[in-house]
């Protein structure tokens, strides 16, 4: 995977084309980027002050699973609330370990801004403490010489983090190899991304005239740009948002199941040669597998026809250009195309 270098105009266009993919499935994207608000709200009220903390820890896995709505909606599937979720149901640990990490150098970076007059600050503002007029100056230096060190800081752990996520739940990366894939991408994107943060931030003082409106448009378009950024300088692609208003619902060919006795003597004939056609493709996928020495640990990220769950494409059972994420859900496919040829 090739990092792309982009001209500064894209800064813009990552945040039209977010716009435009956020158009196409309003109320969804609402709700999407409506219930992390709402779960964190949540945690900060019952833990006041672990909840944040924790809410840090799984951001990265609610990120994923936007991620992965995204692609589906680029794709022309219907883009749906439990999107928000897929990343606890694969690669969980890695990107929980990407929050650690993230959480672990906010820490450090709170503790450098306490130490260097940010101690200050915060006694003004939580216990009231003032302070003599001879000693306004050197105190107002000291904090806003605390702001600036946050501020440097925390740019190289946001650039190491953006792509994390994606690259973990769509492309099998450990969060180490992740994190720095995703800082080498915006260093070499450094000019892009500054026109991109310039224009987030006026939207933002507009989303301050209107808040309520505007907070649940811009967060949408704030996470739908990041995909589009991604596909642009780690894919070399152009994000295509389909023409059509309306998405059809992804076509997922499921089991069926009979009572009749006849059907299931016949169904249990039927499977035996299917049984036998799912071992020996599993043999060959997994012969093909250990021929395979050189192939590198990152790899593509496939969803299994039966259940929709995201797994690495080389642990998957492949047949007919789909893919299993077992050989029982390979099974249920054989005995659904075998009730289908009957009928």
């Amino acid at each position: 995977m090739e990092i792309r270098q982009v001209s500064a105009i894209h800064g813009w266009y990552w945040i039209a084309q977010g716009f435009q993919m956020f158009r196409k499935a309003p109320m969804v994207w609402m709700l999407i980027c409506f219930i992390p608000f709402l779960i964190v709200v949540t945690l900060s009220l019952l833990i006041p002050m672990v909840g944040p903390l924790i809410f840090m820890l799984i951001a990265p896995v609610f990120l994923a699973g936007i991620m992965v709505a995204c692609r589906d909606q680029e794709q022309g599937r219907q883009i749906e609330v439990s999107h928000l979720f897929i990343g606890f149901k694969t690669r969980t640990a890695p990107l929980i370990t990407v929050g650690a990490i993230f959480l672990v150098g906010l820490l450090i970076i709170y503790s450098v801004f306490l130490s260097t007059g940010g101690s200050d600050l915060v006694a003004m503002l939580e216990r009231g403490k003032r302070y003599d007029s001879s000693e306004i100056g050197g105190i107002s230096s000291n904090i806003l010489s605390s702001f600036l060190m946050v501020i440097l800081l925390q740019i190289p752990l946001l650039m190491a983090f953006i792509f994390s996520p994606v690259l973990i739940i769509l492309h099998n990366f450990s969060p180490v190899n992740a994190m720095k894939k995703s800082f080498l991408a915006c260093i070499r994107n450094i000019i892009p991304f500054f026109v991109y943060n310039i224009i987030l931030n006026l939207l933002s003082i507009i989303v301050l005239l209107v808040p309520y409106i505007g907070l649940v448009i811009l967060s949408p378009v704030l996470f739908a740009s990041i995909y589009v950024s991604y596909k642009e300088i780690l894919l070399g692609e152009s994000v295509k948002v389909p023409a059509d208003d309306y998405y059809a619902a992804a076509d997922y060919q499921k089991a069926t199941w009979s009572n009749s006795g006849e059907e299931s003597a016949g169904q249990e004939q039927d499977t035996a040669p299917a049984a036998k056609e799912a071992v020996r493709d599993r043999t060959e996928e997994q012969a093909a597998r250990a021929e395979k020495k050189t192939e590198i640990l990152e790899g593509d990220i496939v969803q299994c026809y039966q259940c929709d769950i995201l797994i690495p494409k080389e642990e998957a059972i492949r047949f007919d250009g789909k893919y299993f994420c077992s050989s029982e859900h390979f099974q249920e496919y054989q005995d659904s195309m075998s009730a289908r040829s009957r009928k």
